[in-house]
């Protein structure tokens, strides 16, 4: 008996144990960081002595950094763009995703293992490299695909250089979750829908597009949060435009407070804020499509 009780806690700690790592490391790199990067928006460098200036010491600010921020007109004109370009790389991304994947899933389709991993590569593409390359494509004097008569780097075509690289990149791995969820479908569905007449377009739009819509949302979650931390793509795009500003997204905005202008306590006070946004957005939309679902399972 008590072997068996003993031999019982052994197997119940196990699974701990498993995943005792990815908790250590999530711990040391992003609950040390975050708590480290909370306790710095609180506080100030000050200047002793005066006019002459005689070095810098920290004091305690409270709300004073946060205030700054919410004041901050380049971090609102960030969020403007950043906005701007969620609207066009979330549905670009989710229904190029899902278009992908349901002409893999056809009978007719030739050649997909092929097919699916040229699309799946360019995910693999680092996004500094992928914006690097892109950036020579846009640029006149090396653009292969009209550089010379398009300007890619205007004030508003800037937007669509820098979310096609997004897209370009996030595409394959969306595509994979979706080509999955529909891998998965009962091949009984569609067989009887086959026999009752239905072409293969009419199979798509009315019984597999239908099903597999907690992966199609989960896509577009996915990409909502990505589109909150694009930094990459402008920050890679910055030395070739003059329409790409330091502070063009709000994450831009940050590494310039930290490294640019050495105010690492407004840089802080603005990840929170942007930490706290990111997080809202997120329980929403969960909030939102879960409440959907439960609507129409009843």
């Amino acid at each position: 008996m008590e072997r068996q009780t003993t031999t019982a806690r052994r197997t119940g700690r196990f699974p701990y144990l498993l995943v005792l790592p990815a908790v250590l490391l999530f711990a040391a790199f992003v609950v040390a960081p975050g708590v480290y990067a909370l306790l710095l928006s609180f506080q100030r460098r000050k200047v002793n002595g005066g006019l002459l200036g005689g070095g810098t010491h920290t004091v305690w600010a409270g709300l004073a950094n946060y205030r700054d921020v919410l004041g901050d007109s380049d971090l609102w004109s960030g969020v403007t763009r950043m906005l701007a370009l969620g609207a066009i790389t979330v549905p670009g991304t989710v229904f190029l995703a899902l278009l992908f994947a349901v002409l893999l899933d056809m009978e007719r389709t030739r050649l997909k293992r092929i097919t699916r991993l040229t699309i799946f590569l360019p995910y693999a593409v680092p996004g500094v490299i992928a914006s690097l390359m892109w950036g020579f494509l846009y640029l006149p004097a090396t653009s292969p695909i009209g550089g010379d008569h398009v300007d890619f780097f205007g004030r508003t075509a800037v937007f669509f250089s820098v979310a096609n690289v997004a897209v370009w990149g996030a595409v394959g791995f969306n595509m994979i979750v979706i080509y999955t969820a529909l891998r998965a479908l009962p091949a009984e569905l569609h067989e009887s829908a086959r026999l009752d007449g239905a072409t293969e377009w009419q199979i798509v739009l009315r019984i597999k597009v239908p099903l597999v819509m907690p992966a199609v949302v989960m896509c577009c979650l996915f990409t909502v949060l990505a589109a909150l931390q694009v930094f990459n793509e402008p920050n890679t795009l910055k030395p070739l435009s003059n329409a790409v500003s330091s502070t063009w997204v709000p994450l831009m905005k940050i590494y310039d407070d930290a490294f640019g202008n050495s105010d690492i306590h407004a840089a802080a006070a603005t990840s929170v804020v942007l930490t706290v946004a990111a997080l809202a957005v997120s329980f929403v939309t969960a909030r939102v499509i879960q409440s959907r679902f439960q609507r129409e399972a009843k």
